[in-house]
């Protein structure tokens, strides 16, 4: 068993900061992609940021310059600051990871239940 478990979702005022994090935990050999997916009402699923096993990062151009993806291997979190936020980035933010479990080679993407994430006065 794979489990991803976020935390640090809720609501702020325009301007302001969160950190969110993501923890995998379970019977895993190997993480290649960490990253975080956001679905507004009414729209699909999107990518936020993602980072590879070697660091590499990328954004959506909605969030260049405000979110900072990170990670940290010793402990298999993957962190997103998010910064100067707008009401348009309320949303339910998704942690993903391509992970390899215990015993096999194949990698499969896991996701973790989701945390809300609300921008408003």
């Amino acid at each position: 068993q794979v489990q991803l478990v976020e935390s640090g979702g809720g609501l702020v005022q325009p301007g302001g900061s969160l950190r969110l994090s993501c923890a995998a935990s379970g019977s895993i050999l190997s993480i290649n992609a960490m990253g975080w997916y956001r679905q507004a009402r009414g729209k699909q699923r999107e990518l936020v940021a993602v980072i590879t096993s070697g660091g590499s990062t990328n954004y959506a151009d909605s969030v260049k310059g405000r979110f900072t993806i990170s990670r940290d291997n010793a402990k298999i979190t993957v962190y997103l600051q998010m910064n100067s936020l707008k009401p348009e980035d309320t949303a339910v933010y998704y942690c993903n990871a391509v992970i390899a479990r215990t015993g096999s080679l194949t990698y499969y993407n896991y996701w973790g239940q989701g945390t809300q994430v609300t921008v408003s006065s």
